[in-house]
C-alpha cells in the first residue's frame, strides 16, 4: 500500500481585542496585523466588548470554551488600546482566565494602540510580559500604532520586515506534519462511458 503524502496543516490564528468599544479601530488593526503576517482571515476573532458581563461570570461556558481554544491556537494577536498608559482592563480580566506558564501555548504578538508616540514601548514593556507569563512565545517585537493610521497598510510595513520572518519561522517549527486525506478509489467507470438502460 502507498504512503499517504503528508502536508503542514496550515497554523490556527486568533485575535484577542480588550476594547470595550465593539468592532473598533483595535479591532481594524489586529486583523489587518495578522492578515498581513500570515496571508489570510483569522481563524478565530475575539472582540471582548461583545462579552460584556460573561467575562466576569467564572462559569461561563462560552469563555471558558474561548480560553481553551486560544490556548490551543499557533498565533494569537493579542491588542488593546492604550488607557492611561497601559492596556485595557478588559483585557487584564480575559487574560486573568489563563493559566500561568501554559494558558497560552502558541505564538503570541502584542499590539496596542494609541493617540501619541508617547506611549510607543508600552507594547513591549507592559503587554509582552503578561503573554510571556502565560507561556506564549513572543518571538518578534511588539507593535505600537497611532489611531489615525491603523488602517493604513504602510504602518505595518517595516515592522512586517523586521517581524515576519522570525515569526512565520517559528510557526513552521511548531506546526505538525499531518497525513494528506485519503481518498477512496473509484468504483464506477467514468460517467462519460456508461450506457443508458
Amino acid at each position: 500500500m502507498p504512503e499517504r503524502p503528508t502536508h503542514h496543516r496550515p497554523p490556527r490564528t486568533a485575535v484577542v481585542v480588550g476594547n470595550p468599544k465593539p468592532a473598533s479601530r483595535t479591532l481594524a488593526a489586529a486583523t489587518l496585523l495578522t492578515q498581513e503576517l500570515t496571508g489570510r482571515e483569522p481563524d478565530l476573532v475575539v472582540d471582548l466588548a461583545v462579552l460584556g458581563g460573561e467575562l466576569l461570570d467564572w462559569s461561563s461556558q462560552r469563555v471558558l470554551d474561548l480560553v481553551a481554544t486560544l490556548g490551543e491556537a499557533d498565533l494569537v494577536v493579542v491588542a488593546s488600546p492604550t488607557y492611561k498608559g497601559a492596556y485595557t482592563g478588559l483585557l487584564k480580566l480575559f487574560l486573568d482566565r489563563f493559566a500561568a506558564g501554559e494558558g497560552l501555548r502558541g505564538l503570541a504578538v502584542p499590539l496596542m494602540l494609541g493617540g501619541s508616540p508617547a506611549h510607543a514601548l508600552a507594547p513591549e514593556l507592559l503587554l509582552r510580559p503578561v503573554l510571556t507569563e502565560l507561556g506564549a512565545q513572543v518571538p518578534g517585537r511588539g507593535l505600537y500604532v497611532l489611531d489615525s493610521q491603523h488602517d493604513d497598510p504602510a504602518t505595518y510595513a517595516a515592522w512586517l520586515r523586521a517581524n515576519r520572518e522570525p515569526v512565520l519561522a517559528e510557526l513552521a517549527r511548531r506546526r505538525p506534519v499531518v497525513a494528506a486525506p485519503s481518498f477512496p478509489t473509484p468504483i464506477a467507470t467514468p460517467a462519460t462511458t456508461l450506457e443508458a438502460s
